[in-house]
């Protein structure tokens, strides 16, 4: 990081980095959050498709539904205003599983996890940190690879964010993705979060939401709307440039050296030993 200074637009909270932008008081207010049963929870490690799964999923519904900011972000007004909400409430998250409001998972909230490699997904949030204001600057790959690594980046270490979710993978309420599948077939990856949301949704219809929901297509959609800050389910930015980059599958070969991969692989492999990935 390039200044001390810069150090104040992080805390930490149960351990792990947040922004200030996620007030100390929200995150302790956070237990007490009023879940409803019809709210769906869109969670992921940040740069792993929320943006993308978000624009699919409200796709899907024929009746109003509205996408929040993530539950974590701003101060205790934040939840306020989410209880103001009548529509049926799309919550996204970054919280790892045990940080998770408690009434979420009494209440038995459907809740869609995507996840995506972890090394694009480090390669997207390098140079999200690079343009974002409202974040440390990191001035070089290597740098960032290093914090990447031992977690000392918003929302902490990838592995541990995983690994509290896959754990609860064969709940019945929760539904794994990854973004690599949306790439390859998304037209079997919308019909999937119809089935779990229980949504009747013709082939036909399937065909056309795909049609929208491409990355290039939303990313245009995207970049019209920058002028308007509120259309954005990303509380550290409203320049939506920076939410949609490549979308690439596979960028981190552009970006790695073969030592860092060496060493990544190593830590992968310590790390995720219980995991089914």
């Amino acid at each position: 990081m390039s200044s001390s200074g810069e150090a104040e637009l992080l805390h930490t909270f149960k351990g792990i980095p947040f922004t200030t932008r996620s007030s100390p008081e929200l995150l302790k207010s956070l237990h007490t959050f009023d879940a409803r049963e019809d709210d769906v929870l869109l969670v992921s490690y940040p740069k792993s498709g929320t943006h993308w799964l978000a624009g699919v999923i409200t796709k899907l519904y024929n009746t109003q539904v509205t996408v929040t900011s993530p539950i974590e972000f701003g101060d205790v007004s934040q939840l306020e205003e989410l209880n103001k909400l009548s529509s049926k409430r799309i919550i996204p998250t970054h919280l790892d599983y045990n940080m998770l409001p408690p009434n979420f998972k009494n209440k038995k909230c459907k809740m869609i996890y995507i996840s995506r490699n972890p090394k694009d997904t480090a390669v997207s949030m390098f140079h999200y940190y690079r343009d974002n204001p409202n974040l440390p600057t990191v001035d070089t790959w290597t740098a960032f690879f290093d914090l990447f690594l031992k977690g000392n980046v918003v929302c902490g270490s990838w592995f541990d964010h995983f690994l509290s979710w896959e754990q609860h993978e064969d709940e019945k309420n929760i539904l794994f993705l990854f973004y690599e599948d949306m790439k390859k077939d998304l037209p079997k990856v919308v019909k999937e979060i119809s089935l779990f949301l229980s949504l009747n949704v013709s082939d036909e219809d399937v065909q056309d939401i795909c049609e929208k929901s491409s990355f290039s297509e939303m990313k245009n959609d995207t970049e019209k709307e920058n002028s308007d800050p509120t259309h954005t389910v990303c509380a550290l930015t409203s320049n939506r440039k920076l939410i949609f980059r490549k979308g690439a599958v596979g960028d981190w070969k552009n970006y790695f050296t073969p030592k860092q991969n060496i060493r990544f692989q190593e830590i992968f492999n310590e790390k995720m030993k219980l995991s089914k990935l």
